[in-house]
């Protein structure tokens, strides 16, 4: 039978009225407009119809279908719609394959208010907030990119090239979540390729000069966004260029990767080693499986020139998207507008998840799958959820790993195993044209020799960081090393011409040369220095007699002085009547002069007590270890000389018109003159690094303007006769050249840091800085040679000890004297008490007895000198 014969007849009983069952309620029509030319729209017409049927087998009521062939022509699908709302009365259109006819015919459906359900696969989020009756039937795809980034993110590539197709929300829309989700894992956008819908007539001209562009480009990672006619025709074109080898990463969006089940293997063998992100179904339930079945049975009918009748994403949203709406008229809805609200609040369980709008909308698609391109097939390696990344499969979620290794092995283009590092690496054959400055003013930074047989070769400091810093990478870096005669501006700017691929030597990192290369990590410090001649110190002579000591020692003295004084005034003042006489004012300074005396003389015999006489000869070893070291460190003052600066300030110099010397070929004369404000005519050049000490010690020059690092090594070289004055400007560092965009560039800056972290960078600057040796006689300065109180705490700390440990044993033994004293005046007190009691009880027992036996009384003078009351003292002695 014709083939084409059985497709009719297959779809006419499919549509009949008989194949609806006698009895069958009619509820409504539907308007469907797709491309019917294409796999999408092929795929949701058979599915749609197979709604319609599983519709009225289940709920016994019969919708009408009125499909529509747009060809993908928006004008052509707003005169659909338009025939069918006017002339076949639909209550709702379903289909509406691109954005561009989705919006057009959701602004006609808004005019006759019927529901408009786009199966668009990208929509901008406002789309439904401006057209009121336009639904959303397909899931918002923007975390997809989130997907596209955490793949990109997982390997490490730090930028990546993008190739879409130019319609305008691919580039409104896509593009920039792409670029806010690459910013997330660390990578960019370096390059954008907009090529026109495949249909165009300069399609195939632009398609070839993109990937031409794209060729000589860094990175060599690329992520494709267009149809699949488009993917086609590129993937074709970049094998013929040869951009599917080894080296090169290509990530395709759903759009491509939604209908790799249809691809032929022709196209899916192009496509060999890339990788996919791709809309996820289940396909184990039942439900699936029985539609699975009629959908192959019917597809196979009515489309037999197609090959693969596996269903996809855009079949199961269509099913989905039908069964939506007929819930929505299953009640014989009495307008559009209630129709609309009742699609609003539809809940139920499809073939591809749970189907509720929000907003009139889907909630955004949370979990992708991943797929690989392998052979004339494809395999699916696992999956990426929003929240949890990269799994192997959808039950067991607590294994989810941001890293895509996670997944297993993955075939990349070329066919490594290993994977692509995603820009392409120097070889043996094609090394690293490093350019290196050939006439360095300090050659212990970068020196080119030549031996005799006309072979360069290159080393210095800069040279030996830069192959310690390729030690830390974790692949080679072949390299070769070209001498170049000229400015520094110049040598940098032959990395934008890509005369070099890098340059490594004493170059220092500027905003202008940032115009022309990216620079690395600076592996110095920044600085620009000002270095002058030292001449004999003539001023502040008066006072010199105070700076052996610092201002602490000299009150530190002073105090432990007047203490040990007060000491001895306290010991000796009960022994030494000369301590005790005269005014207050007399004895403070007798005080005094008692305190500072002791720094000269002993006098030994003047001291009474064997506390003073301790505390006397240990304040005498103090004061002679204090006095000596005044004494010598005074006379080194004295007798050598003191240095400082012939230069104290930039200020001095243009106020004088004094001439300066710097490297012409450096950035440092111009800096002089546009910030520091030096004449042009007061600046020399100076081409060597013998050239400075010779020019400064002559006179010729003032004084020297060099970088920080060079400074150091000049100072190192010249460490007697010249010193660094003024401040020091925070300009330059020195730093590697790569060209805008290096893929190498945040590698060598990473291990920059690690070596710097590892003390390696301290070391070479060490090596540097005691490989030279000074060359010069001059007498150098000793400031900062005042002594102070860290030098002699300790002997400070003794004498202080003794002086108040005698003062705590004199405190004592006084106190312990004066208790003493106290208790022999109470015994004294108690025994006059006893004795007194005991005299006059006797007395008045003699009186009694007295009178009984001589009947008289005797009476004694109360003022006898040996009777007291009548009573007799106890040392009184009885004479009688």
């Amino acid at each position: 039978m014709d083939p084409f014969l059985f497709s009719f007849m297959a779809m006419i009983l499919l549509l009949s009225p008989a194949a609806a069952g006698v009895g069958a309620g009619k509820t409504g029509g539907i308007g469907v407009i797709v491309d019917n030319s294409t796999r999408i729209g092929k795929e949701e017409i058979v599915a749609m119809r197979l709604a319609i049927h599983d519709f009225k087998n289940r709920t016994n009521r019969q919708l009408d279908l009125h499909v529509r062939d747009s060809q993908s022509d928006p004008v052509l699908a707003v005169f659909s719609a338009r025939n069918l709302i006017k002339k076949q009365k639909v209550q709702a259109i379903i289909g509406l394959q691109t954005w561009e006819e989705a919006s057009l015919v959701a602004e006609l459906g808004c005019k006759a208010r019927i529901p408009i359900i786009s199966l668009a696969d990208e929509a901008p989020p406002w789309a439904t907030d401006r057209w009121p009756f336009l639904v959303q039937a397909s899931p918002e795809k923007h975390q997809q990119m989130k997907a596209v980034a955490a793949v990109i993110g997982s390997w490490g590539w730090r930028g990546i090239n993008v190739i879409y197709e130019d319609t305008n929300i691919a580039a409104s829309e896509i593009i920039p979540f792409l670029a806010d989700a690459l910013k997330e894992v660390g990578s960019e956008i370096k390059h954008l390729a907009a090529l026109p819908p495949s249909s165009a007539v300069n399609f195939s001209s632009s398609l070839s000069d993109q990937l031409q562009w794209l060729r000589g480009k860094q990175p060599r990672v690329f992520v494709v966004h267009s149809s699949l006619s488009m993917a086609e025709s590129l993937f074709s074109k970049a094998n013929e260029l040869g951009m599917m080898e080894k080296g090169y990463v290509w990530i395709v969006t759903d759009s491509i990767t939604n209908l790799v089940h249809s691809m032929n293997s022709s196209l899916i063998s192009s496509m060999e080693g890339v990788v996919g992100v791709k809309s996820f179904f289940s396909e184990d339930e039942a439900r699936f499986q029985a539609f699975n079945l009629q959908f192959r049975q019917m597809f196979h009918s009515l489309y037999p020139e197609e090959n693969n009748l596996e269903p996809g994403i855009f079949a199961v949203q269509a099913y989905d998207a039908v069964w939506s709406v007929a819930l929505a008229m299953e009640d014989n809805t009495k307008s559009t507008q209630e129709l609309l609200e009742r699609i609003e609040f539809i809940d139920f369980h499809g073939l591809t998840s749970r189907i509720k709008f929000q907003r009139r909308s889907l909630a955004p698609q949370s979990m992708f799958q991943i797929v690989n391109m392998i052979g004339r097939s494809y395999r699916d390696l696992g999956f990426w959820w929003v929240e949890s990344g990269f799994s192997k499969n959808t039950i067991d979620r607590d294994k989810n790993s941001s890293s895509m290794s996670i997944l297993g092995q993955i075939l990349w283009p070329g066919g490594p195993i290993s994977t692509p590092r995603g820009w392409e690496i120097p070889t043996t054959e094609t090394p690293l044209r490093i350019g290196v400055p050939l006439n360095a003013t300090f050659k212990q930074f970068v020196s080119v020799t030549e031996d005799e047989g006309g072979n360069q070769s290159v080393s210095g400091f800069s040279i030996e960081v830069f192959e310690e810093v390729l030690k830390h990478l974790n692949y080679t870096l072949p390299h070769e090393f070209i001498p170049f005669n000229g400015t520094y501006d110049r040598l940098v700017e032959q990395v934008h011409l890509k005369i070099f691929d890098a340059v490594v030597g004493d170059t220092a990192i500027l905003s202008k040369r940032w115009e022309h290369a990216d620079f690395s990590h600076p592996y110095t410090e920044p600085g620009l220095m000002m270095i002058v001649p030292e001449q004999v110190e003539t001023s502040n002579r008066a006072w010199l007699f105070m700076k052996p000591f610092t201002k602490a020692m000299w009150v530190l003295t002073a105090a432990i002085t007047v203490y040990n004084g007060f000491i001895l005034w306290l010991l000796e003042r009960n022994q030494n009547p000369e301590l005790m006489t005269g005014s207050i004012m007399n004895q403070m300074g007798t005080l005094v002069y008692l305190s500072f005396s002791t720094l000269f003389s002993m006098h030994g015999g003047r001291q009474h007590r064997n506390l003073s006489k301790l505390v006397m000869v240990v304040w005498l070893f103090a004061s002679l270890v204090i006095t000596t070291s005044y004494t010598a460190n005074l006379t080194s003052m004295l007798t050598v000389q003191r240095l400082e600066p012939t230069v104290v300030d930039v200020e001095d110099l243009k106020s004088t018109n004094a001439i300066v010397g710097c490297s012409g070929r450096s950035f440092v004369a111009n800096y002089l003159v546009k910030v520091i404000g030096i004449k042009q005519k007061n600046i020399k050049n100076i081409t060597s690094a013998d050239e400075y000490p010779r020019a400064l010690r002559s006179g010729e020059i003032a004084a020297a303007f060099i970088e920080a690092p060079y400074a150091k090594l000049f100072l190192a070289q010249n460490c007697k006769g010249f010193v660094a004055s003024g401040k020091t400007y925070r300009v330059g560092g020195f730093g590697f050249a790569f060209p805008k965009g290096s893929p190498i560039l945040p590698d060598i800056s990473e291990a920059i840091l690690e070596v710097t972290e590892e003390g390696k960078l301290g070391e070479l600057e060490n090596k540097l800085i005691g490989s030279q040796k000074c060359d010069s006689d001059a007498e150098t300065s000793e400031d900062g040679s005042s002594l102070s109180p860290s030098s002699f705490w300790v002997l400070f700390l003794i004498t202080g000890g003794v002086s108040s440990v005698c003062l705590v044993i004199f405190i004592a033994k006084e106190r312990l004297t004066y208790l003493l004293g106290h208790m022999a005046i109470w015994r004294l007190i108690s025994a006059v008490m006893r004795s007194w009691r005991s005299c006059r009880c006797d007395r008045f027992s003699r009186r009694i007895n007295n009178v009984e036996s001589n009947g008289n009384v005797e009476h004694k003078s109360m003022h006898s000198p040996k009777i007291y009351f009548g009573c007799r003292l106890p040392w009184q002695r009885n004479y009688s």
